[in-house]
């Protein structure tokens, strides 16, 4: 089993940084391909980033490409999204999500790809 746990989570003024992380354990990190989702108030659960097992290739939904940076450090097997000029309709839960499939290097954005899920962080950014 794998374990994910996020922090970092908060409340931002627009136009302000967050960086959130997510450590996992439970198994060997490299092996696993990790994303970042979020979830708004009364809207479905939604593809932020993902990165690959060695981080050499990151993927973003279009809506946060240029403002969110994610990475990975697998010595310390913690995950991170780095969020700048943050906007309103950044706010959401943040979820850290894993992946032990082959599969999720092709559909990156698809929730069904990942295994793993952690509790959520809230992230709100006041206007």
């Amino acid at each position: 089993q794998v374990q994910l746990v996020e922090s970092g989570g908060g409340l931002v003024q627009a136009g302000h940084s967050l960086r959130l992380s997510c450590a996992a354990s439970g198994r060997t990190f490299k092996t696993l391909f990790m994303g970042w989702f979020r979830q708004a108030p009364g809207k479905e659960r939604e593809f932020v980033a993902a990165v690959s097992w060695s981080g050499s290739s990151t993927y973003y939904a279009d809506s946060v490409k240029g403002r969110f940076t994610i990475s990975r450090d697998n010595a310390k097997n913690t995950v991170y999204l780095q969020m700048n000029s943050l906007k309103p309709e950044d706010t959401a839960v943040y979820y850290c999500a894993a992946s032990t499939l082959i599969t999720v290097v092709r559909d990156t954005f698809i929730q069904g790809q990942y295994d793993y899920w952690g509790q959520g962080t809230q992230v709100t950014v006041s206007s």
